[in-house]
C-alpha cells in the first residue's frame, strides 16, 4: 500500500546510469588494449563487477538510511491538525498523532497529489479499492473523495486502527504497532504469514521482522526513526516504546 518518498526510481536511473558508463568505458579499454597488446579479456567484467558490488553498498546504505527530518518544522506542519482530529477519533489518546504524521512523510511528504506506480494515492497513499473498502466498512467517508487531504488523512489513520484492531489483542500494543505498520504497507496477509512462520510465543518483533520484505522493514525503520528523532526534541507526550526506537527483545 506504501510507497515511500525515498522512490527507488531515482536510485534505478543511477544504477542505469552507472552501467551504462563502466559499459562505455570497458569498451574502450577493450579496443584500447586491442591496440596496445595488452590482455583485455577480463577487462569489462572486472569493471562491471566493480561497479555491481559498489552499487549494491550504495543501495543498501540508502534503504537502511534514517531520514533526518524534523517532523515538528513549520514546513511539514500544514496538516498537524487532521493528524491529531483523527487520531483522537479513531485511537484515542493512546497514541502519538506524530507516529501518523511521520508515516505520511515516508508515504508521499505529505504531498496530497502523489500518486504511486501501483495507483496508491494521497498524503496516506491508499489504493482506491482499499478506500472503497473503507467507505463500506465506516459511513463517515461516504461521499467523501480520496483526492482531498482531509479524508484521504482520515481514511489512512482509520485503515491503521483497523488493522491494529486485526492483531492478537493479547499482544502488546508495542508489537501490534509494529505489526500494524507492516501490515499497511506490505498487507495484512503478507505479515500474518510471516508472524506465523515464527511460532508463538517467540513471535517478536525481533523475529518476525526479517521475514518481511526488506521495503517493509525499511519502512518500518524509518517511520521508528523520524518518532525518535520527534520526541528527542519535543517529548509532548511519551509514546509507547517501539514508536520511538528499533525493539530490542
Amino acid at each position: 500500500m506504501a510507497n515511500s518518498i525515498f522512490s527507488n526510481n531515482v536510485f534505478y536511473i543511477f544504477v542505469f546510469g552507472i552501467i551504462v558508463l563502466s559499459i562505455l568505458w570497458s569498451c574502450g579499454r577493450f579496443f584500447d588494449c586491442l591496440k596496445t597488446g595488452e590482455n583485455s579479456a577480463r577487462l569489462p567484467l572486472r569493471t562491471l563487477l566493480i561497479a555491481g558490488l559498489l552499487l549494491v553498498g550504495v543501495r543498501g546504505a540508502l534503504a537502511s538510511s534514517v531520514p533526518n527530518i524534523d517532523i515538528d518544522a513549520p514546513k511539514w506542519s500544514k496538516y498537524d491538525h487532521y493528524f491529531k482530529t483523527y487520531t483522537q477519533k479513531f485511537f484515542g489518546d493512546d497514541i502519538d498523532w506524530r507516529l501518523f504524521k511521520a508515516q505520511a512523510i515516508i508515504e508521499s511528504r505529505l504531498k496530497i497529489d502523489s500518486k504511486s506506480h501501483v495507483g496508491a494515492r494521497g498524503v496516506m497513499q491508499i489504493m482506491p479499492r482499499t478506500y472503497k473498502e473503507i467507505q463500506n466498512k465506516n459511513t463517515f467517508f461516504k461521499g467523501k473523495s480520496i483526492n482531498n487531504a482531509e479524508w484521504n488523512i482520515a481514511a489512512g489513520i482509520y485503515y491503521n486502527s483497523y488493522l491494529f484492531k486485526r492483531w492478537d489483542q493479547k499482544l502488546t500494543p508495542e508489537k501490534r504497532i509494529k505489526l500494524m505498520l507492516a501490515s499497511y504497507n506490505a498487507g495484512f496477509s503478507r505479515t500474518v504469514k510471516s508472524f506465523n512462520k515464527v511460532g508463538k510465543p517467540a513471535n517478536k518483533w525481533s523475529a518476525v521482522n526479517p521475514l518481511l520484505p526488506a521495503q517493509t522493514r525499511d519502512y518500518v525503520q524509518k517511520i521508528d526513526g523520524l518518532i525518535l528523532i520527534a520526541h528527542k526534541k519535543s517529548p509532548r507526550k511519551k509514546p509507547p516504546k517501539t514508536m520511538i526506537a528499533q525493539i530490542t527483545e
